[in-house]
């Protein structure tokens, strides 16, 4: 039988953790919808300072976010059943165009310099994904997170995640 000393522990994080969890991932989420449809997309990212940069290729996605830029972006970090942290951003999608005026010509050249801080080749005649040419970014307009540790055996609980957080949040 479970006592309370070694259920798991759920909790909140705080906008520096949801940030730290942010900042020290690569891979997310992008759910977006229109009319009856929702769909959800993996895409590679950068966080930087309220905003998640990315790329991705054109198609029905685009299409889609063109006529409702609402999105949700989720990252988690899954150790075990009950020793997980997650983050849901909600906010807006926004094209970046390298084409356009001064100041989107501006995010782009930024947008791709933080995603060659993941993929060094991006935009290059080595990019991987050379596919996806379509830059953007997300506003993070409201965000929450959840952290998950685990009861020992022993009826101890292990925090030893949040503790890491704790550490980074104030380094």
């Amino acid at each position: 039988m479970a006592t309370d000393a070694n259920r798991p522990r759920i909790r909140v994080l705080t906008p520096d953790e949801c940030e730290l969890l942010l900042s020290r991932n690569n891979v997310g989420r992008m759910a977006f919808s229109l009319d009856d449809r929702v769909d959800v997309q993996p895409v590679h990212y950068v966080y930087e300072a309220g905003w998640v940069y990315g790329r991705t290729s054109a198609g029905a996605k685009i299409d889609t976010l063109a006529h409702n830029q609402w999105v949700a972006f989720e990252v988690d970090e899954v150790r075990g059943v009950f020793d997980w942290g997650s983050v849901v951003v909600r906010g807006s999608f926004h094209r970046i165009d390298a084409e356009g005026p001064p100041s989107q010509r501006d995010a782009a050249a930024h947008a791709v310099e933080l995603l060659r801080s993941i993929v060094p080749e991006t935009f290059t005649s080595d990019d991987p994904v050379a596919f996806r040419t379509v830059l953007f970014r997300i506003s993070t307009g409201a965000m929450t997170g959840r952290l998950a540790t685990p009861g020992d055996a022993d009826g101890t609980r292990d925090d030893r995640p949040a503790q890491a957080a704790a550490v980074a949040a104030e380094r």
